[in-house]
């Protein structure tokens, strides 16, 4: 591989949820080249599977997208180093309402590898207990339950197009489905 180097790295602005920094980069054939990058403290989510095989969700509003759209329950961690495994159960109860009995890790994700260093670990949660929801002040969602297949169907019909939930359906559906058939 080629040799790149960093030579500096400049913030641009410090965020909410994000911080933007310039990066000064040395590449390969000796040019200097700026580069935006942002950073992100990480975040946890979860396939969240009620007993009757049906996948808990949340409907909410996207800034970013001006419109809403259909995810599996996530959030930011607290800190950088909070363990993601509390920051999933944390989430799944403060967005749905329930808590979870088990959560294993289905993948960890790198969501925009191009500028943004993210991290999402994504957990399934079963043996679901209906608990209370703890939503901020300023989030609103609804939540709903759907089969895998008709997940799978607004995955391929472009209605659901959140990364982060794309690629947890699609995992869970490899890992623990096809297992099953």
């Amino acid at each position: 591989m080629e040799h790149y180097e960093r030579l500096g790295r400049e913030l641009i602005h410090k965020g909410a949820i994000i911080d933007y920094y310039q990066d000064t980069i040395k590449v390969p054939n000796g040019n200097i080249v700026k580069w935006d990058l942002i950073t992100h403290k990480g975040a946890a989510a979860v396939v969240a599977v009620k007993d009757d095989g049906k996948l808990l969700m949340v409907r909410q509003y996207r800034n970013a997208l001006d419109r809403e759209t259909l995810e599996i329950p996530a959030g930011a961690l607290d800190t950088s180093e909070e363990p993601t495994q509390v920051a999933a159960a944390r989430e799944l109860e403060e967005e749905t309402g329930y808590k979870a009995g088990k959560l294993e890790l289905l993948i960890s994700l790198k969501t925009t590898v191009a500028f943004c260093n993210e991290r999402i670990d994504v957990y399934v949660a079963t043996d679901l207990t209906p608990s209370k929801q703890h939503l901020d002040e300023d989030e609103f969602l609804n939540v709903e339950s759907h089969d895998l297949e008709e997940l799978l169907q607004m995955i391929f019909d472009c209605k659901i197009q959140d990364g982060k939930t794309v690629a947890s359906i699609l995992a869970y559906q490899k890992k623990y489905r096809q297992a099953a058939d």
